[in-house]
């Protein structure tokens, strides 16, 4: 079994800590040998759980953190008894990655109950040693069966944090509910530009009162205030518990770092940190340590990527921010440094990617809509953050490197493409129809957009008619109840997909925080 290490992050759990506390102290790599738990006080802890990710057949990313510094041993078996464990090499959580430490098992069987543990090591007393903590995971099938994920984005947004009184981030219970094989994270998985206040008056009268912690407080610029970010979101209960038993597949998107940033954005003045170059290296090395992406020597911080969940489905993560240009008129006639949005090195890996694929399932994870017209400056209507450019003419500026990728897609008979976003914190379905469409050289495509998790329901947006969206479903804030409404407002967001193994439909159900299906489709792969 191969194990590749990668850069350490951060993490807590929700399972139980006390499941593998009857096993005793683990022996440690390097000739270290534990006699024994020392008294409870002195032991390190796991305050932010467990995460996994970018499972695939015989793979998945761990990842754990620990409260000082520390070796942490990860272990895996196929029983929860941890009968004949597999002992993962040890890693040294040090403070110049948060104590926070990730690494790529390979190896693992496929389509098989994975239970694993971390148990920490004080580096200043091998004596003192963690209880171990308990995660759990679903490895990809090599053979067809039913596969289920949920998708959606925006954690802890717009001012709502963890109000602990109201039952903190509770539609990751939710989704919990339903024991999905992975959470497909469409992005903004932290705000990381969104100071966060004690307490906010509601419309109702009662007040939401929030988790604060220094971090939190202020819009991040250093590395350690981008680490708050996602050690915040990992304060919460839900969040905790949903990542010991669901692998987080994550991209990122604007917040991570700041509002609608591009290489060519000038930072508000509540930065003292003047580079965006500097906050957006940053942001990306914080997303990293603390996210348990399978990243490679070659290309350390990419977040471009593909992941492999057996013969029905591939997920293809889309970056449709590192690489873009500003944010600005979007109306070149010709591509360019002014309309690139993708990119020319990812775009040719999509293309490439998409081609080769035998999946029946060609899921694109975008973080931001296609076809929904995203201003840069909503209020007054300046400048465009996503593809879309409210002109709903021929393809210009964005808009033609997706014109060329749908034309590409039908031109190759790529078929069963599914596109998956949020970012615009209300939920819809759109159907892309070419007999609708100005630009018509593609094959229909289904669009379907979720989220917040945990953060300020706006909407609904305009759609633009280039590539002929049609609005099959959308559920956003009345005119009467505003935007930005609060988490108790209970218009919060995800989307559930099913697919079947024997007839490989793909069912697409929107959900609500409470579990309400809102909407729901049943989709039918065509065959060449």
């Amino acid at each position: 079994m191969a194990i590749r290490i990668f850069d350490q992050s951060t993490t807590f759990s929700r399972r139980s800590l006390l499941r593998g506390a009857a096993t005793g102290a683990l022996a440690l790599s390097g000739g270290l040998a534990l006699p024994g738990l020392s008294r409870a006080q002195s032991r390190p802890t796991l305050p932010s759980g467990l995460q996994s990710g970018d499972i695939g057949a015989d793979r998945a990313v761990l990842w754990a953190r620990a409260d000082r510094p520390s070796r942490a041993v990860f272990e895996w078996s196929t029983t929860e008894s941890f009968k004949d464990a597999t002992r993962l090499p040890a890693l040294d959580a040090l403070p110049e990655t948060g104590h926070a430490v990730k690494l790529l098992a390979e190896g693992l069987p496929s389509g098989q109950d994975i239970f694993w543990r971390a148990t920490m090591t004080d580096l200043n007393d091998v004596n003192a040693v963690s209880e171990p903590m308990v995660g759990h995971f679903r490895t990809a099938p090599s053979e067809a069966r039913d596969v289920s994920f949920t998708w959606s984005g925006d954690t802890a947004g717009q001012g709502w944090g963890i109000d602990e009184a109201r039952g903190g981030m509770t539609i990751y219970a939710t989704m919990l509910k339903h024991r999905p094989d992975f959470f497909l994270h469409s992005g903004d998985t932290v705000y990381a530009d969104g100071p966060i206040k004690e307490s906010v008056d509601l419309p109702d009268g009662t007040v939401w009162k929030n988790l604060v912690t220094p971090e939190k407080a202020k819009v991040a610029e250093t590395l350690e205030e981008f680490r708050g970010q996602y050690l915040y979101n990992l304060m919460d209960a839900n969040l905790r518990a949903f990542n010991a038993e669901v692998p987080m597949l994550a991209q990122w998107d604007d917040h991570e770092v700041t509002n609608n940033w591009s290489s060519s954005k000038v930072l508000p003045e509540a930065y003292k940190e003047r580079s965006i170059h500097a906050l957006s290296a940053r942001a990306l090395r914080a997303f990293h340590e603390m996210m348990p992406l399978a990243t490679t020597l070659a290309e350390p911080q990419r977040v471009y990527r593909k992941v492999a969940y057996g013969p029905l489905l591939d997920v293809f993560f889309l970056d449709m921010r590192t690489y873009r240009g500003p944010n600005g008129a979007n109306l070149e006639t010709e591509e360019g440094p002014q309309s690139v949005f993708l990119g020319a090195a990812q775009l040719d890996w999509l293309k490439r990617e998409l081609a080769a694929s035998r999946a029946t399932w060609k899921v694109i994870a975008a973080d931001m809509p296609l076809g929904l017209v995203v201003w840069d400056n909503a209020k007054d209507k300046k400048g465009f953050e996503a593809v879309a450019n409210a002109e709903p003419g021929r393809p210009l500026g964005r808009e033609l490197e997706f014109a060329d990728l749908l034309k590409f897609i039908k031109d190759r008979k790529i078929l069963n493409t599914v596109w998956l976003t949020a970012d615009v914190h209300y939920t819809a379905a759109h159907y892309y129809d070419p007999d609708q469409a100005v630009f018509q050289d593609f094959e229909p495509f289904w669009e379907f957009v979720s989220g917040p998790l945990h953060s300020g329901t706006f909407g609904p947006g305009d759609l633009d008619a280039t590539f002929g969206p049609q609005l099959r479903y959308a559920k956003a804030p009345t005119k009467e109840q505003g935007q930005n409404l609060s988490p108790a407002a209970g218009l919060q967001f995800f989307g559930h997909v099913r697919i079947a193994a024997d007839t490989q439909v793909m069912t697409v159900t929107l959900r609500d925080a409470a579990d309400a299906a809102l909407w729901s489709t049943d989709l039918t792969p065509k065959t060449a």
